[in-house]
């Protein structure tokens, strides 16, 4: 059963990806350009998604624009950024509704594509800048948006983490940019960035739903882009870890956090990567897993514990919240979990447990159109070819052998801990 057929085409410099489906009411689009991740462009490509969706020249207020949005029966748009391995991603979603469920036949689909083409090729400039009081607007919410970072200590340890375990790394940077590098865009600094971005940045545009692929063809032919040359990007990089890193921070927290880094050396595309996934899930990406069960529920030492994995850098993050003088227990126990994954201390019950989560959570997430784009996008990333039932079959397949096999390449290289200020030493 095939739960997603994708259509792949090349146009003028950008690839469009169609997938037919009668599984959602509405139809989605969803444009992604990819670059590298650096130091000069993360910041400004923070900013630009903001600007691009707050107005444009056929709408020149963000209340024009979303009226036209609501009279096309409501339809959303949005945008969104991610770090995928060392690529930066700027996303920008339209969701509309399927003129074949609706009594007249406004050319919806049609109507959105148009849409996307003015958000994306007719920007709000004047004088080869920017609208001045937009950008002066989104650089306060994008301010905003670094700091609630700060505010947040759990996502703030997390961050922290990276940033000292990829110290000179482009995956240290964050993908909403740096605060003290937001002021000085100016609106002609970032128009001079979206020239850049639309004529060298890697464009995919996802059309899903129950559409027509010759008609999808046609509506897309005025959305043209210059052609560029596609530069083939090395997610793999081999980093040594010579020596394990820890670092303690003290700032005025009541609950510690401790987030400890490991290198898997295995990423997405990679023969092991699905038993990497299964390693994930048994110990500590759910709550039947061995950090939830040992370090939270026996041990009672943290209000949290659980891992996730960056397929794309090949990095495995356990996240834990703990009373500052429970510090090396905790440590201990979970560098103990670890040692009984690679002594393949677990049951087969457990695989076949983790088996049936992994693969209900993967059809969840195809029960939206936007969960689905994101499945089919690591593709895009690691120049695969995985359809979802690959991802299915690839998790079924999976041995206790093959797990013992990836938990032995997984290498601690940070351990960051966020402790209280006085009267807490850990």
């Amino acid at each position: 059963m095939a739960i997603a057929d994708e259509i792949t085409t090349k146009k003028n410099g950008y690839t469009l990806h169609i997938v037919k489906t009668s599984k959602y009411k509405t139809n989605t689009l969803v444009w992604k350009m990819k670059a590298p991740l650096s130091e000069e462009t993360v910041t400004l490509r923070a900013l630009l998604p903001n600007v691009l969706q707050s107005s444009t020249k056929q709408y020149p207020t963000t209340t024009a624009l979303r009226t036209y949005l609501d009279d096309l029966y409501g339809a959303g748009f949005f945008v969104d950024l991610a770090k995928k391995g060392e690529q930066h991603i700027m996303s920008f979603s339209v969701d509309i509704a399927n003129e074949k469920f609706l009594k007249d036949s406004t050319p919806l689909l049609q109507k959105a594509i148009n849409f996307l083409s003015e958000v994306l090729l007719n920007p709000n400039i004047e004088n080869n800048s920017f609208h001045p009081e937009t950008v002066e607007k989104e650089k306060r919410t994008l301010k905003q948006r670094i700091q609630s970072i700060y505010d947040d200590k759990m996502r703030y340890s997390s961050v922290r983490l990276v940033e000292e375990m990829c110290k000179d790394e482009p995956y240290a940077l964050d993908a909403n940019g740096k605060l003290e590098k937001v002021e000085e865009i100016t609106p002609k600094t970032l128009f001079d960035y979206y020239q850049k971005a639309i004529n060298e940045d890697e464009l995919h545009l996802y059309i899903i739903g129950d559409v027509d692929e010759i008609e999808v063809e046609m509506f897309c032919e005025n959305l043209n882009f210059e052609n560029r040359t596609s530069h083939p990007f090395e997610n793999k990089q081999s980093i040594q870890v010579e020596k394990v890193k820890e670092i303690k921070e003290k700032q005025d927290v009541k609950q510690g956090k401790l987030n400890i880094g490991y290198r898997t050396n295995v990423i997405f595309g990679d023969n092991d990567y699905f038993a990497l996934q299964l390693f994930n899930g048994i110990f500590g990406g759910f709550s039947h897993s061995k950090l939830f069960i040992n370090v939270r529920e026996k041990a009672s030492l943290a209000y949290y514990a659980a891992s996730r994995l960056e397929s794309h850098k090949g990095l495995l993050m356990v996240m834990s919240g703990i009373e500052a003088k429970n510090y090396d227990q905790a440590v201990t126990i979970i560098r103990e979990q670890m040692d009984a994954m690679k002594k393949g201390d677990f049951s087969e019950q457990e695989i076949e447990q983790t088996k049936a989560v992994i693969n209900n959570q993967l059809l969840e997430t195809t029960d939206t159109s936007r969960g689905l784009v994101e499945i089919l996008y690591h593709n895009v990333i690691a120049q695969q070819k995985l359809t979802v039932n690959d991802w299915i079959q690839g998790i079924i397949k999976v041995t206790k052998q093959d797990i013992i096999k990836v938990a032995e390449k997984i290498e601690l290289d940070t351990i960051y801990f966020l402790t209280g200020m006085e009267g807490n030493e850990a």
